[in-house]
């Protein structure tokens, strides 16, 4: 063995200054270099190619036409089928395989080639317990019958006039929702059939002498999509909580929209709220909502599909919403300008406000 010959610390540094140190080259941005975020280069793909490709699949399908059905069983073959299967199952496989031919099996029968196809070969006709859901056991005709007729009566047994919003005893409701049928008097299902949209939610803190309270507010909007729309307001100290009382109060106050032929408003309407500004304009079939996303939220829970808006101040969330709605339920209608011009409703039914003719 030869053993390295001994350095003090003086030369080990002096060899280590000598060595010429590696220049290290800095990038002067922070994304990718422009050689990583080429794209890669796909092959290109002759025309010749793929005529060949073309030609064996035709050939491979003549092949196939030409030679017709599919090989029959041998008779080892229908001994082993016959041990699994029953007569019936029997005559149906023959059936089966004389309707089969061998040009859809070319054709058709092949491995799937797209991005979803799944990573192994496997037999979907077989149920695995342990991987499959179970399957539920078709029931004879006779208690297939028989459990439709009991369901039947038992249908017609308790059958009766509910009232919306009262709880009986063999339900489970929420109070809230109860409460909430009761004092609209509309059902669960038109309920859930309501358009509810959160359009504002942040923290609020409230200054007392025992300290600072935080509470969540939410400021909710409600429609059916076909002329009615509400706002709510919630705060509370839970989430859960402020958004649900924001919803059911968007629902309480849910009012009509005069809507212009189902789907704009009836000339153009200006509403302030603080120092928010909102100008709403109809507009021709086919415009749309032009309009910032709180008023098109608002538009379409309420069922407007024309419709052009403004806000040449002040752009506060709340205002905005506020003031919007103010503007779309304080619409003039023609009916009113026919009562005070002393006039007939056929004389301004189709007046635009503006001078335009619909």
């Amino acid at each position: 063995m030869s053993s390295k010959t001994y350095q003090c610390l003086s030369c080990r540094l002096r060899d280590t200054v000598r060595q010429p140190a590696q220049q290290v080259r800095r990038q002067f941005h922070a994304s990718t270099p422009r050689s990583a975020r080429r794209r890669p280069a796909y092959p290109s793909v002759k025309q010749a190619a793929l005529e060949a490709q073309q030609s064996h699949a035709a050939n491979v399908s003549h092949l196939a036409r030409q030679d017709g059905p599919l090989r029959p069983y041998t008779e080892r073959e229908m001994a082993v089928l016959a041990m699994r299967y029953t007569p019936e199952q029997m005559k149906v496989i023959e059936a089966g395989e004389k309707a089969i031919k061998r040009e859809h099996l070319v054709e058709q029968g092949r491995l799937r080639g797209d991005a979803f196809r799944p990573t192994y070969i496997d037999d979907f006709a077989t149920i695995r317990p342990l991987v499959d859901k179970p399957v539920r056991l078709a029931l004879d005709d006779a208690q297939a019958d028989q459990a439709s007729a009991g369901k039947k009566d038992s249908a017609e047994k308790t059958k009766k006039i509910r009232i919306p919003g009262v709880q009986y005893s063999n339900e489970e409701e929420d109070p809230h929702m109860t409460r909430l049928c009761q004092q609209t008097g509309m059902t669960k299902e038109q309920i859930r059939r309501i358009r509810v949209k959160n359009l504002v939610s942040h923290r609020v803190v409230n200054q007392t002498r025992m300290g600072k309270i935080q509470s969540l507010y939410f400021l909710t909007i409600a429609g059916n999509q076909d002329g009615m729309l509400g706002i709510g307001e919630g705060k509370a100290a839970e989430d859960e909580d402020g958004r649900r009382q924001a919803m059911m109060n968007a629902i309480r106050n849910m009012k009509p929209i005069p809507r212009y032929e189902e789907r704009t408003i009836y000339g153009d309407v200006e509403a302030k709220v603080g120092a928010s500004v909102v100008q709403l304009s109809a507009r021709a079939p086919g415009f749309g909502n032009r309009c910032q996303h709180l008023i098109f939220e608002l538009a379409r829970a309420a069922g407007i599909s024309d419709l052009a808006a403004r806000t040449p101040r002040s752009r506060n969330k709340m205002n905005v919403v506020k003031a919007a709605f103010e503007a779309m339920t304080s619409q003039r209608l023609p009916e009113d300008v026919a009562r005070a011009r002393g006039r007939k409703m056929v004389d301004v039914r189709k007046v635009y406000y503006g001078g335009q003719v619909y």
